[in-house]
């Protein structure tokens, strides 16, 4: 799953994760990703921190405190490289940290650390 506000990160993101045969569901805020969380259970969760509403840090923590999600990975991306923003990301339970723009290569590298591809 990846949750972005940017239309732009969401279809890169996308577009990585289709070409290296993953299923991909979309959502534009915390909100709108919390309702599709519990119908498609994804393997893994890339979360933008920036968003309106319902940014990645609460998003990220809603999804920890849930026993049903709580192992799942999520990943936040932030178009900042601050030590402040990956240790507020470490203390709502995130497992990785990306800095934006990312390549293909650093988007599928996440998933090969955190998802069992052939788990399925």
């Amino acid at each position: 799953m990846v949750i972005d506000d940017s239309n732009t990160i969401r279809r890169s993101a996308e577009i990585f994760l289709l070409q290296a045969g993953c299923t991909v569901i979309l959502a534009e805020d915390g909100f709108d990703a919390l309702c599709k969380i519990t119908d498609h259970q994804p393997d893994m969760i890339f979360v933008d921190i920036m968003m309106p509403r319902l940014d990645g840090y609460q998003t990220c923590a809603l999804i920890k405190k849930n026993t049903r999600f709580h192992q799942t990975p999520v990943v936040m991306l932030s178009s900042k490289d601050g030590l402040f923003d990956r240790a507020r990301g470490r203390m709502v339970g995130s497992d990785q940290y990306l800095t934006k723009p990312f390549t293909k290569e650093s988007l599928l590298k996440a998933v090969g650390t955190h998802v069992k591809v052939a788990s399925h």
